[in-house]
């Protein structure tokens, strides 16, 4: 199975941020994140044996990390990639923590991570060309009050993905 940690939008923001790009995509071009998978990536386990899933669960259980928000102030297109993200400028430092606790706690478990630095951004649009003009990107706080694990099954029609486990923050 393939799976990640992200933090996941209420729904309001979720919706907020589909119809953002929906508006920005006519800029852009390519296909825009649903908002019923609209989320930030903490850490990408890729394709695992099913075993493999309760120790992802186990590692994630021993994170301890503060509820936080951010708010998505920018939006950059990546040529290398040909997305188009939204984000905070500065990646927060309480998100920057459980980031971090999380993959301590996964390499571990004895999971192979990306060693790339973590990177706040919300993928809103794939496919992407450049954008002729600057995008602006919509003012939205994302509460941060739990992470999830996540199953990604690839279709046609982009990718499905079912929450495995929840797993809740410490309040600040």
């Amino acid at each position: 199975m393939r799976l990640f940690f992200a933090a996941w939008p209420q729904a309001k923001c979720a919706a907020t941020l589909e119809a953002w790009a929906t508006r920005a995509s006519a800029a852009t071009g390519g296909r825009v994140t649903r908002a019923d998978t609209i989320h930030l990536t903490l850490a990408f386990l890729g394709e695992l044996p099913v075993t493999r899933g309760a120790d992802a669960i186990a590692a994630a259980r021993r994170v301890e990390a503060a509820a936080h928000a951010f708010e998505t102030q920018e939006a950059r297109y990546w040529a290398h990639n040909r997305i188009v993200w939204v984000g905070p400028r500065e990646t927060p430092a309480a998100l920057d923590a459980l980031a971090q606790a999380l993959r301590r706690e996964l390499e571990t478990s004895g999971f192979a991570l990306e060693r790339r630095p973590f990177a706040a951004h919300v993928t809103l649009i794939r496919k992407a060309r450049a954008p002729t003009m600057p995008l602006e990107p919509p003012a939205v706080q994302w509460p941060v009050s739990e992470f999830v694990l996540v199953r990604s099954t690839l279709a046609r029609a982009g990718a499905r993905y079912e929450v495995l486990e929840r797993f809740a923050l410490l309040d600040g």
